[in-house]
């Protein structure tokens, strides 16, 4: 059996990663705007790279990206950190806390929560 093509294995890898989900991604305001246009929902995730809760939700949400029913979600990181505006332009008190928008307005949070099943239930409120 010959070996595929470099080119159609970097475009199967590509479509494989389409099939998935998008993964997590630094927030920016234009994709933030332009999904919301789109009707996806958007998944904002306060995140400090040192917390260890922020670490096990990013496990939890890469997860259920995997998931057809999660496709669409749009994942945007905000660094704890370095983005203090915006942590404070979403209402965030602390690190680890996820906020969900659909349609432009804000369907729910949650904070500190390592649950899958408080997660799934957050997510539940996109659609």
């Amino acid at each position: 059996m010959r070996p595929l093509p470099t080119v159609l294995l970097l475009l199967l890898t590509f479509a494989a990663g389409l099939a998935i989900g998008a993964p997590r991604q630094v927030y920016d305001e234009q994709v933030f705007k332009a999904a919301q246009a789109a009707g996806k929902p958007v998944m904002v995730e306060i995140h400090a790279d040192w917390c260890g809760e922020c670490k096990m939700q990013d496990r939890i949400l890469a997860r259920l990206a995997e998931e057809p029913a999660y496709a669409v979600l749009v994942r945007l990181r905000v660094d704890y950190d370095k983005q203090k505006d915006l942590v404070r332009a979403f209402g965030a008190k602390r690190q680890s806390t996820l906020v969900l928008f659909r349609h432009g307005n804000e369907v729910g949070r949650v904070v500190a929560t390592t649950s899958e099943k408080d997660i799934k239930a957050l997510l539940a409120k996109a659609w």
